[in-house]
Protein backbone atom coordinates (compact mmCIF):
# COMPACT_ATOMS: atom_id res chain seq x y z
CA UNK A 1 0.00 0.00 0.00
CA UNK A 2 1.32 3.48 -0.79
CA UNK A 3 2.15 6.00 1.87
CA UNK A 4 -0.30 8.83 2.53
CA UNK A 5 1.28 11.98 1.11
CA UNK A 6 1.06 15.34 2.83
CA UNK A 7 -0.08 17.15 -0.31
CA UNK A 8 -3.77 16.37 0.10
CA UNK A 9 -3.85 15.41 3.75
CA UNK A 10 -5.40 17.51 6.51
CA UNK A 11 -7.57 19.56 4.18
CA UNK A 12 -10.36 19.31 6.73
CA UNK A 13 -13.28 21.63 5.93
CA UNK A 14 -13.77 24.00 8.81
CA UNK A 15 -17.52 23.51 8.69
CA UNK A 16 -16.97 19.92 9.81
CA UNK A 17 -15.39 21.16 13.02
CA UNK A 18 -18.32 23.20 14.19
CA UNK A 19 -20.81 25.79 13.10
CA UNK A 20 -20.83 28.52 15.74
CA UNK A 21 -17.06 28.48 16.21
CA UNK A 22 -16.48 29.77 12.71
CA UNK A 23 -17.51 33.28 13.66
CA UNK A 24 -15.37 33.21 16.78
CA UNK A 25 -11.99 32.26 15.36
CA UNK A 26 -10.97 35.91 15.32
CA UNK A 27 -13.23 38.55 16.74
CA UNK A 28 -11.84 42.05 16.77
CA UNK A 29 -12.83 45.53 17.88
CA UNK A 30 -14.21 46.42 14.46
CA UNK A 31 -13.11 45.41 10.97
CA UNK A 32 -10.93 48.51 10.72
CA UNK A 33 -8.76 47.11 13.52
CA UNK A 34 -8.35 43.88 11.61
CA UNK A 35 -7.40 45.66 8.41
CA UNK A 36 -5.09 48.03 10.28
CA UNK A 37 -3.18 45.30 12.04
CA UNK A 38 -3.17 42.37 9.64
CA UNK A 39 -2.56 44.00 6.26
CA UNK A 40 1.07 44.50 5.43
CA UNK A 41 2.19 47.99 4.43
CA UNK A 42 2.94 48.67 0.75
CA UNK A 43 6.21 50.19 1.90
CA UNK A 44 7.43 48.09 4.86
CA UNK A 45 9.50 49.86 7.48
CA UNK A 46 12.55 47.94 8.65
CA UNK A 47 14.21 48.61 11.98
CA UNK A 48 13.12 50.01 15.30
CA UNK A 49 12.27 48.60 18.70
CA UNK A 50 8.83 47.38 19.73
CA UNK A 51 7.99 47.41 23.44
CA UNK A 52 5.56 44.64 24.36
CA UNK A 53 4.08 44.28 27.85
CA UNK A 54 2.32 41.24 29.26
CA UNK A 55 1.02 40.21 32.65
CA UNK A 56 2.90 37.02 33.52
CA UNK A 57 6.58 36.19 33.43
CA UNK A 58 7.36 32.69 32.12
CA UNK A 59 8.73 30.13 34.54
CA UNK A 60 11.27 29.19 31.85
CA UNK A 61 11.97 30.42 28.30
CA UNK A 62 12.16 26.84 27.00
CA UNK A 63 8.55 25.72 26.30
CA UNK A 64 9.60 22.05 26.44
CA UNK A 65 10.09 22.43 30.22
CA UNK A 66 6.79 22.42 32.13
CA UNK A 67 4.72 24.37 29.60
CA UNK A 68 2.49 27.33 30.45
CA UNK A 69 1.03 29.89 28.08
CA UNK A 70 3.52 32.72 28.80
CA UNK A 71 6.23 30.32 27.57
CA UNK A 72 4.29 29.55 24.40
CA UNK A 73 3.59 33.18 23.53
CA UNK A 74 7.16 34.35 24.06
CA UNK A 75 8.82 31.34 22.44
CA UNK A 76 6.76 31.78 19.27
CA UNK A 77 9.05 34.74 18.54
CA UNK A 78 12.30 32.72 18.54
CA UNK A 79 11.30 29.09 17.88
CA UNK A 80 9.99 27.74 14.59
CA UNK A 81 7.80 24.67 14.27
CA UNK A 82 8.10 21.59 12.11
CA UNK A 83 4.80 22.36 10.35
CA UNK A 84 2.48 25.36 10.10
CA UNK A 85 -1.27 25.79 10.46
CA UNK A 86 -3.34 28.23 8.44
CA UNK A 87 -6.50 30.08 9.49
CA UNK A 88 -8.69 27.22 8.21
CA UNK A 89 -6.85 24.65 10.33
CA UNK A 90 -5.02 23.12 7.38
CA UNK A 91 -1.49 21.88 8.02
CA UNK A 92 1.27 23.19 5.76
CA UNK A 93 5.06 23.18 5.51
CA UNK A 94 7.55 25.06 7.63
CA UNK A 95 10.81 23.44 8.73
CA UNK A 96 9.50 20.29 7.08
CA UNK A 97 8.77 20.74 3.37
CA UNK A 98 6.46 17.71 3.19
CA UNK A 99 5.80 14.36 4.87
CA UNK A 100 4.39 10.88 4.33
CA UNK A 101 2.21 8.89 6.73
CA UNK A 102 2.24 5.10 6.70
CA UNK A 103 -1.12 3.38 6.02
CA UNK A 104 -1.30 2.15 9.62
CA UNK A 105 -0.70 5.68 10.93
CA UNK A 106 2.29 4.57 13.02
CA UNK A 107 5.12 6.20 11.04
CA UNK A 108 5.60 9.77 9.83
CA UNK A 109 8.42 10.47 7.37
CA UNK A 110 9.46 14.13 7.44
CA UNK A 111 11.47 15.73 4.62
CA UNK A 112 13.27 18.76 6.00
CA UNK A 113 14.48 22.07 4.62
CA UNK A 114 18.20 22.10 3.87
CA UNK A 115 18.86 25.84 4.30
CA UNK A 116 17.95 26.37 7.97
CA UNK A 117 20.40 27.16 10.74
CA UNK A 118 19.99 27.82 14.44
CA UNK A 119 21.16 31.17 15.75
CA UNK A 120 24.19 29.44 17.33
CA UNK A 121 25.29 28.51 13.78
CA UNK A 122 24.46 24.80 13.95
CA UNK A 123 22.35 23.27 11.15
CA UNK A 124 18.76 22.15 11.45
CA UNK A 125 18.60 18.56 10.26
CA UNK A 126 17.14 15.14 11.05
CA UNK A 127 19.49 14.73 14.02
CA UNK A 128 18.22 18.03 15.45
CA UNK A 129 14.61 16.92 15.04
CA UNK A 130 15.35 13.67 16.87
CA UNK A 131 17.17 15.53 19.65
CA UNK A 132 14.10 17.73 20.23
CA UNK A 133 11.71 14.80 20.58
CA UNK A 134 14.14 13.03 22.90
CA UNK A 135 14.56 16.21 24.96
CA UNK A 136 10.82 16.55 25.46
CA UNK A 137 10.50 12.90 26.45
CA UNK A 138 13.47 12.97 28.84
CA UNK A 139 12.21 13.09 32.48
CA UNK A 140 15.06 15.47 33.34
CA UNK A 141 13.42 18.10 31.12
CA UNK A 142 10.41 18.16 33.48
CA UNK A 143 8.00 18.60 30.62
CA UNK A 144 4.30 18.70 31.44
CA UNK A 145 2.57 20.04 28.31
CA UNK A 146 4.76 19.03 25.35
CA UNK A 147 5.32 15.53 26.70
CA UNK A 148 1.56 15.01 26.84
CA UNK A 149 1.50 15.58 23.08
CA UNK A 150 4.19 12.93 22.56
CA UNK A 151 2.58 10.22 24.65
CA UNK A 152 2.59 7.85 21.64
CA UNK A 153 6.19 8.58 20.61
CA UNK A 154 8.60 5.62 20.36
CA UNK A 155 11.68 6.78 18.44
CA UNK A 156 13.03 8.70 15.46
CA UNK A 157 15.07 6.98 12.76
CA UNK A 158 17.45 9.13 10.72
CA UNK A 159 17.31 8.09 7.05
CA UNK A 160 19.72 10.79 5.90
CA UNK A 161 20.67 14.32 6.97
CA UNK A 162 17.30 15.75 5.94
CA UNK A 163 14.90 12.81 6.25
CA UNK A 164 13.57 11.47 9.55
CA UNK A 165 11.02 8.76 10.31
CA UNK A 166 9.06 9.19 13.56
CA UNK A 167 7.53 6.01 14.98
CA UNK A 168 4.45 5.97 17.21
CA UNK A 169 2.93 3.30 19.44
CA UNK A 170 -0.63 3.96 18.25
CA UNK A 171 -2.18 6.00 15.41
CA UNK A 172 -2.25 9.70 16.19
CA UNK A 173 -4.46 11.72 13.85
CA UNK A 174 -3.74 14.89 15.85
CA UNK A 175 0.06 14.55 15.54
CA UNK A 176 0.57 17.24 12.89
CA UNK A 177 -1.86 19.55 14.64
CA UNK A 178 0.16 19.55 17.87
CA UNK A 179 3.48 19.82 16.01
CA UNK A 180 2.31 23.23 14.78
CA UNK A 181 2.19 24.53 18.36
CA UNK A 182 5.08 26.49 19.92
CA UNK A 183 5.18 24.04 22.85
CA UNK A 184 6.97 21.71 20.42
CA UNK A 185 9.11 24.45 18.87
CA UNK A 186 12.47 23.28 17.53
CA UNK A 187 15.63 24.10 19.51
CA UNK A 188 19.35 23.76 18.86
CA UNK A 189 20.59 20.27 19.82
CA UNK A 190 23.83 21.86 21.02
CA UNK A 191 21.92 24.16 23.37
CA UNK A 192 19.80 21.23 24.59
CA UNK A 193 22.91 19.54 25.99
CA UNK A 194 23.18 22.31 28.60
CA UNK A 195 21.56 22.13 32.01
CA UNK A 196 17.83 22.73 32.36
CA UNK A 197 18.51 26.07 34.04
CA UNK A 198 20.88 27.22 31.31
CA UNK A 199 18.46 26.31 28.56
CA UNK A 200 15.59 27.97 30.44
CA UNK A 201 17.52 31.23 30.53
CA UNK A 202 18.46 31.37 26.84
CA UNK A 203 16.99 28.76 24.50
CA UNK A 204 18.35 28.75 20.95
CA UNK A 205 16.03 28.41 17.97
CA UNK A 206 15.84 29.08 14.24
CA UNK A 207 13.18 31.79 14.58
CA UNK A 208 13.03 35.40 13.38
CA UNK A 209 14.31 36.67 16.74
CA UNK A 210 16.86 35.40 19.24
CA UNK A 211 17.09 35.72 23.00
CA UNK A 212 19.78 38.20 24.03
CA UNK A 213 19.12 38.21 27.78
CA UNK A 214 16.47 37.69 30.42
CA UNK A 215 16.34 40.38 33.09
CA UNK A 216 14.28 38.53 35.69
CA UNK A 217 11.12 40.25 36.90
CA UNK A 218 11.63 42.93 34.28
CA UNK A 219 11.98 41.94 30.62
CA UNK A 220 13.37 39.63 27.94
CA UNK A 221 15.41 41.31 25.23
CA UNK A 222 15.02 39.87 21.71
CA UNK A 223 17.03 40.83 18.64
CA UNK A 224 16.37 40.21 14.97
CA UNK A 225 17.88 37.09 13.37
CA UNK A 226 19.45 38.71 10.31
CA UNK A 227 19.84 35.35 8.54
CA UNK A 228 16.19 34.35 8.79
CA UNK A 229 14.70 33.31 5.46
CA UNK A 230 12.35 30.38 6.10
CA UNK A 231 9.08 31.86 7.34
CA UNK A 232 5.99 29.66 6.99
CA UNK A 233 3.52 30.24 4.14
CA UNK A 234 1.14 31.85 6.66
CA UNK A 235 3.50 34.82 7.06
CA UNK A 236 3.00 38.04 5.11
CA UNK A 237 6.61 38.32 3.94
CA UNK A 238 9.83 36.36 3.59
CA UNK A 239 13.31 37.23 4.81
CA UNK A 240 14.23 38.68 8.23
CA UNK A 241 11.72 40.27 10.58
CA UNK A 242 11.15 44.00 10.14
CA UNK A 243 11.77 44.85 13.80
CA UNK A 244 15.36 45.18 14.94
CA UNK A 245 14.56 44.56 18.60
CA UNK A 246 11.71 43.56 20.90
CA UNK A 247 11.60 44.44 24.59
CA UNK A 248 9.21 41.92 26.16
CA UNK A 249 8.26 43.48 29.49
CA UNK A 250 6.38 42.06 32.48
CA UNK A 251 3.83 44.38 34.10
CA UNK A 252 1.56 42.31 36.32
CA UNK A 253 -0.79 45.07 37.49
CA UNK A 254 -3.56 45.43 34.84
CA UNK A 255 -4.22 49.14 35.41
CA UNK A 256 -0.50 49.97 35.21
CA UNK A 257 -0.12 47.94 32.02
CA UNK A 258 -3.01 49.74 30.34
CA UNK A 259 -1.82 53.14 31.58
CA UNK A 260 1.59 52.41 30.06
CA UNK A 261 -0.08 51.75 26.72
CA UNK A 262 -2.16 54.93 26.91
CA UNK A 263 0.92 56.97 27.78
CA UNK A 264 2.85 55.55 24.83
CA UNK A 265 5.46 53.94 27.10
CA UNK A 266 4.72 50.55 25.50
CA UNK A 267 3.55 49.74 21.97
CA UNK A 268 1.52 46.58 22.57
CA UNK A 269 0.02 45.07 25.70
CA UNK A 270 -1.31 41.56 26.15
CA UNK A 271 -4.06 40.59 28.62
CA UNK A 272 -5.86 43.89 28.09
CA UNK A 273 -7.98 44.16 31.25
CA UNK A 274 -11.70 43.76 30.51
CA UNK A 275 -12.52 46.98 32.34
CA UNK A 276 -10.30 48.79 29.82
CA UNK A 277 -11.86 47.33 26.66
CA UNK A 278 -14.35 50.14 26.13
CA UNK A 279 -11.81 52.86 26.90
CA UNK A 280 -9.44 51.30 24.38
CA UNK A 281 -12.18 51.15 21.75
CA UNK A 282 -12.90 54.84 22.23
CA UNK A 283 -9.22 55.86 22.03
CA UNK A 284 -8.33 56.85 18.43
CA UNK A 285 -4.66 56.14 19.14
CA UNK A 286 -5.33 52.46 19.91
CA UNK A 287 -6.67 49.37 18.20
CA UNK A 288 -7.60 45.98 19.60
CA UNK A 289 -7.21 42.35 18.66
CA UNK A 290 -9.30 39.99 20.78
CA UNK A 291 -9.49 36.29 19.97
CA UNK A 292 -10.60 33.19 21.83
CA UNK A 293 -7.97 30.49 22.15
CA UNK A 294 -8.93 26.89 21.37
CA UNK A 295 -8.79 24.08 23.92
CA UNK A 296 -10.25 23.47 27.36
CA UNK A 297 -11.61 26.72 28.87
CA UNK A 298 -10.74 28.18 32.26
CA UNK A 299 -12.29 25.89 34.84
CA UNK A 300 -12.28 24.38 38.29
CA UNK A 301 -11.43 20.68 37.95
CA UNK A 302 -12.65 18.41 40.73
CA UNK A 303 -10.60 15.53 42.13
CA UNK A 304 -12.82 12.44 41.77
CA UNK A 305 -10.37 10.24 43.67
CA UNK A 306 -11.41 11.44 47.12
CA UNK A 307 -14.42 12.89 48.98
CA UNK A 308 -16.44 14.94 48.51
CA UNK A 309 -16.14 14.89 44.72
CA UNK A 310 -15.85 11.12 44.33
CA UNK A 311 -19.67 11.35 44.32
CA UNK A 312 -21.05 12.52 40.96
CA UNK A 313 -24.11 13.98 42.71
CA UNK A 314 -21.91 16.27 44.80
CA UNK A 315 -19.97 17.35 41.72
CA UNK A 316 -23.15 18.28 39.88
CA UNK A 317 -24.49 20.00 42.99
CA UNK A 318 -21.39 22.18 43.21
CA UNK A 319 -21.61 23.07 39.51
CA UNK A 320 -25.27 24.00 39.85
CA UNK A 321 -24.50 26.07 42.95
CA UNK A 322 -22.21 28.40 41.02
CA UNK A 323 -23.79 31.36 39.23
CA UNK A 324 -21.04 31.72 36.64
CA UNK A 325 -23.03 33.88 34.20
CA UNK A 326 -23.81 36.38 36.95
CA UNK A 327 -20.22 36.37 38.17
CA UNK A 328 -18.80 36.94 34.69
CA UNK A 329 -21.07 39.95 34.14
CA UNK A 330 -20.10 41.35 37.53
CA UNK A 331 -16.36 40.70 37.41
CA UNK A 332 -15.53 41.08 33.71
CA UNK A 333 -18.10 43.70 32.65
CA UNK A 334 -19.71 41.31 30.18
CA UNK A 335 -16.53 41.12 28.08
CA UNK A 336 -15.89 37.43 28.80
CA UNK A 337 -18.46 34.98 27.40
CA UNK A 338 -19.45 31.82 29.28
CA UNK A 339 -17.84 28.59 28.13
CA UNK A 340 -20.29 25.91 29.20
CA UNK A 341 -18.72 22.77 27.78
CA UNK A 342 -15.34 21.03 27.96
CA UNK A 343 -14.13 22.63 24.69
CA UNK A 344 -13.89 26.30 23.74
CA UNK A 345 -15.99 27.07 20.68
CA UNK A 346 -12.90 27.74 18.52
CA UNK A 347 -11.60 24.19 19.03
CA UNK A 348 -11.85 21.74 16.11
CA UNK A 349 -14.83 19.35 16.51
CA UNK A 350 -16.40 21.49 19.24
CA UNK A 351 -20.13 20.95 19.68
CA UNK A 352 -22.53 23.55 21.04
CA UNK A 353 -24.78 20.76 22.37
CA UNK A 354 -23.14 20.95 25.78
CA UNK A 355 -23.04 24.71 26.36
CA UNK A 356 -25.97 24.59 28.78
CA UNK A 357 -25.10 21.44 30.72
CA UNK A 358 -23.91 23.48 33.69
CA UNK A 359 -26.80 25.91 34.16
CA UNK A 360 -27.14 27.56 37.58
CA UNK A 361 -29.87 25.66 39.43
CA UNK A 362 -29.69 25.87 43.25
CA UNK A 363 -32.92 23.88 43.64
CA UNK A 364 -31.41 20.98 41.75
CA UNK A 365 -28.21 21.37 43.77
CA UNK A 366 -30.11 21.12 47.04
CA UNK A 367 -31.98 18.05 45.82
CA UNK A 368 -28.74 16.31 44.82
CA UNK A 369 -27.07 17.03 48.15
CA UNK A 370 -30.06 15.62 49.99
CA UNK A 371 -29.85 12.47 47.88
CA UNK A 372 -26.12 12.21 48.61
CA UNK A 373 -26.78 12.23 52.37
CA UNK A 374 -25.79 15.84 53.08
CA UNK A 375 -29.10 16.62 54.73
CA UNK A 376 -28.23 18.50 57.92
CA UNK A 377 -26.67 21.96 58.27
CA UNK A 378 -24.50 23.36 61.05
CA UNK A 379 -24.98 26.67 62.81
CA UNK A 380 -23.19 28.53 59.99
CA UNK A 381 -25.44 27.03 57.33
CA UNK A 382 -22.93 24.57 55.87
CA UNK A 383 -24.08 21.04 55.15
CA UNK A 384 -22.79 18.22 57.33
CA UNK A 385 -22.82 14.43 57.13
CA UNK A 386 -21.55 12.04 59.79
CA UNK A 387 -20.42 15.07 61.79
CA UNK A 388 -18.25 16.35 58.93
CA UNK A 389 -18.75 19.68 57.13
CA UNK A 390 -19.07 19.78 53.33
CA UNK A 391 -15.77 21.59 52.73
CA UNK A 392 -13.86 21.87 49.46
CA UNK A 393 -10.43 23.47 49.04
CA UNK A 394 -9.82 25.26 45.74
CA UNK A 395 -6.15 25.63 44.78
CA UNK A 396 -5.18 28.54 42.57
CA UNK A 397 -2.01 30.44 41.74
CA UNK A 398 -0.91 33.34 43.90
CA UNK A 399 -0.22 35.07 40.58
CA UNK A 400 -3.92 35.02 39.69
CA UNK A 401 -5.34 38.41 38.79
CA UNK A 402 -7.53 40.25 41.29
CA UNK A 403 -10.45 39.78 38.89
CA UNK A 404 -9.98 36.00 38.83
CA UNK A 405 -9.80 35.87 42.62
CA UNK A 406 -12.99 37.92 42.77
CA UNK A 407 -14.61 35.41 40.40
CA UNK A 408 -13.83 32.55 42.81
CA UNK A 409 -15.16 34.67 45.67
CA UNK A 410 -18.42 35.00 43.74
CA UNK A 411 -18.53 31.22 43.34
CA UNK A 412 -17.74 30.92 47.04
CA UNK A 413 -20.73 33.11 47.89
CA UNK A 414 -23.31 31.37 45.68
CA UNK A 415 -22.18 27.84 46.58
CA UNK A 416 -22.48 28.69 50.26
CA UNK A 417 -26.21 29.15 49.79
CA UNK A 418 -26.59 25.47 49.02
CA UNK A 419 -24.28 24.48 51.87
CA UNK A 420 -20.73 24.27 50.46
CA UNK A 421 -17.81 25.70 52.39
CA UNK A 422 -15.42 26.72 49.63
CA UNK A 423 -11.89 27.57 50.81
CA UNK A 424 -9.75 29.35 48.20
CA UNK A 425 -6.01 28.69 48.61
CA UNK A 426 -3.62 30.85 46.51
CA UNK A 427 -0.25 29.03 46.33
CA UNK A 428 3.09 29.61 44.64
CA UNK A 429 4.20 27.39 41.75
CA UNK A 430 6.29 24.89 43.77
CA UNK A 431 3.47 24.47 46.29
CA UNK A 432 0.90 23.95 43.53
CA UNK A 433 3.10 21.40 41.78
CA UNK A 434 3.72 19.44 44.99
CA UNK A 435 0.04 19.36 45.94
CA UNK A 436 -0.84 18.37 42.37
CA UNK A 437 1.65 15.51 42.21
CA UNK A 438 0.44 14.20 45.57
CA UNK A 439 -3.25 14.45 44.52
CA UNK A 440 -3.60 16.67 47.60
CA UNK A 441 -6.45 18.88 46.44
CA UNK A 442 -10.21 18.93 46.12
CA UNK A 443 -10.26 21.33 43.17
CA UNK A 444 -7.75 23.12 40.98
CA UNK A 445 -8.06 26.08 38.65
CA UNK A 446 -7.04 24.75 35.24
CA UNK A 447 -7.17 25.40 31.50
CA UNK A 448 -5.47 23.90 28.46
CA UNK A 449 -4.88 25.90 25.28
CA UNK A 450 -4.51 23.60 22.28
CA UNK A 451 -5.64 23.40 18.68
CA UNK A 452 -7.04 19.86 18.88
CA UNK A 453 -10.03 18.16 20.48
CA UNK A 454 -7.54 15.49 21.56
CA UNK A 455 -7.16 17.64 24.66
CA UNK A 456 -10.12 15.62 25.98
CA UNK A 457 -7.93 12.51 26.03
CA UNK A 458 -5.11 14.33 27.80
CA UNK A 459 -7.21 15.91 30.55
CA UNK A 460 -9.65 13.02 31.12
CA UNK A 461 -7.90 9.90 29.78
CA UNK A 462 -6.80 7.26 32.28
CA UNK A 463 -3.38 7.02 30.61
CA UNK A 464 -2.65 10.51 31.96
CA UNK A 465 -3.37 9.73 35.60
CA UNK A 466 0.30 9.96 36.59
CA UNK A 467 3.84 9.00 35.77
CA UNK A 468 3.73 10.39 32.23
CA UNK A 469 6.08 13.19 33.18
CA UNK A 470 8.94 13.76 35.57
CA UNK A 471 7.94 13.37 39.18
CA UNK A 472 4.56 11.83 38.36
CA UNK A 473 2.87 15.09 37.32
CA UNK A 474 -0.52 14.11 35.91
CA UNK A 475 -2.46 15.94 33.22
CA UNK A 476 -5.70 14.16 34.17
CA UNK A 477 -6.38 16.46 37.11
CA UNK A 478 -9.87 15.04 37.66
CA UNK A 479 -8.56 11.52 38.17
CA UNK A 480 -11.32 10.33 35.85
CA UNK A 481 -11.05 6.76 34.57
CA UNK A 482 -13.59 5.24 32.20
CA UNK A 483 -12.87 2.49 29.65
CA UNK A 484 -15.55 3.64 27.21
CA UNK A 485 -14.26 7.21 27.29
CA UNK A 486 -10.68 6.01 26.76
CA UNK A 487 -11.70 3.89 23.79
CA UNK A 488 -13.72 6.73 22.27
CA UNK A 489 -10.87 9.25 22.27
CA UNK A 490 -8.40 6.59 21.10
CA UNK A 491 -10.65 5.73 18.15
CA UNK A 492 -10.75 9.41 17.24
CA UNK A 493 -6.99 9.24 16.71
CA UNK A 494 -7.13 6.08 14.63
CA UNK A 495 -8.98 7.65 11.70
CA UNK A 496 -8.18 10.49 9.32
CA UNK A 497 -11.89 10.78 8.42
CA UNK A 498 -13.06 14.16 9.83
CA UNK A 499 -16.69 13.00 10.02
CA UNK A 500 -15.80 10.01 12.14
CA UNK A 501 -13.58 12.15 14.34
CA UNK A 502 -16.40 14.67 14.78
CA UNK A 503 -18.83 11.96 15.91
CA UNK A 504 -16.34 10.42 18.33
CA UNK A 505 -15.39 13.76 19.88
CA UNK A 506 -19.07 14.58 20.22
CA UNK A 507 -19.51 11.42 22.28
CA UNK A 508 -16.42 12.25 24.36
CA UNK A 509 -17.76 15.75 25.09
CA UNK A 510 -21.08 14.22 26.10
CA UNK A 511 -19.47 11.76 28.55
CA UNK A 512 -17.24 14.40 30.12
CA UNK A 513 -20.12 16.87 30.48
CA UNK A 514 -22.44 14.32 32.06
CA UNK A 515 -19.85 13.45 34.68
CA UNK A 516 -19.48 17.08 35.84
CA UNK A 517 -15.70 16.79 36.12
CA UNK A 518 -15.18 20.54 35.77
CA UNK A 519 -16.95 23.78 36.52
CA UNK A 520 -16.15 25.69 33.33
CA UNK A 521 -16.12 29.48 33.33
CA UNK A 522 -14.76 31.51 30.39
CA UNK A 523 -12.58 30.78 27.35
CA UNK A 524 -8.94 31.71 27.46
CA UNK A 525 -8.27 34.56 25.03
CA UNK A 526 -5.62 36.78 23.53
CA UNK A 527 -6.49 40.42 24.15
CA UNK A 528 -4.08 42.91 22.60
CA UNK A 529 -4.12 46.69 22.88
CA UNK A 530 -1.97 48.21 20.14
CA UNK A 531 -0.68 51.68 19.33
CA UNK A 532 -1.83 52.65 15.83
CA UNK A 533 1.77 53.48 14.93
CA UNK A 534 2.39 49.71 15.04
CA UNK A 535 1.48 47.73 11.92
CA UNK A 536 1.49 44.03 11.08
CA UNK A 537 0.88 42.55 14.53
CA UNK A 538 -1.02 39.32 13.96
CA UNK A 539 -1.99 36.10 15.69
CA UNK A 540 -0.49 32.78 14.72
CA UNK A 541 -3.11 30.15 13.99
CA UNK A 542 -2.34 27.16 16.20
CA UNK A 543 -3.12 28.85 19.54
CA UNK A 544 -4.27 32.34 18.50
CA UNK A 545 -1.28 34.00 20.18
CA UNK A 546 0.94 36.94 19.26
CA UNK A 547 3.30 36.74 16.30
CA UNK A 548 5.61 39.74 15.75
CA UNK A 549 7.41 38.52 12.62
CA UNK A 550 5.44 40.88 10.33
CA UNK A 551 5.21 43.74 12.85
CA UNK A 552 6.56 47.20 12.01
CA UNK A 553 7.12 50.40 13.95
CA UNK A 554 5.93 53.34 11.87
CA UNK A 555 6.91 56.36 13.93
Amino acid sequence: MPLINSTNLYKIPLQLWCVSACTGLLFLAGCDAQDHQLKISQHPVSGGTLVYATDREPICLDPHMRGDMPQAVLSRQYLDSLVSMDKNGDIGPWLATHWDISPDGLSYTFYLRKDVRFTDGSPFNAAALKANFEHIRNPKTQSATAVGYLHQYIRTDIVDDYTAVVHLQTPYAAFLEVLAQPFLGIESPIALTRSVDANCASPVGTGPFKVVRWDRQNQVVLERNADYNWAPPTANHQGPAYLEQVLWKFISEPSVRFASLQAGEVDVIDSLPPEAHEAARQNPSLSLIISMRPGNPTNVTMNTRRPPFDDRRVREAFVRSADIEGALKSVFFGEFPRAGGPLTSTTPFYSSDFEHTQEYDPDRANQLLEEAGWKARDEEGYRIKDGKRLTAHLLTSNRATPADLFLWEQVQATSRKTGFELVVEPLNDPQLTKRHIDWDYDMRVMYWNTNTADVLRIIFGSAFMGGATAGGYHQNTAGYSNELFDRTVEQALETQDPRKRRDLYHLAQKMASEQFLQLTTYPQSTRLGIQRTIKGVRLENSLAITDLFDAQVEK
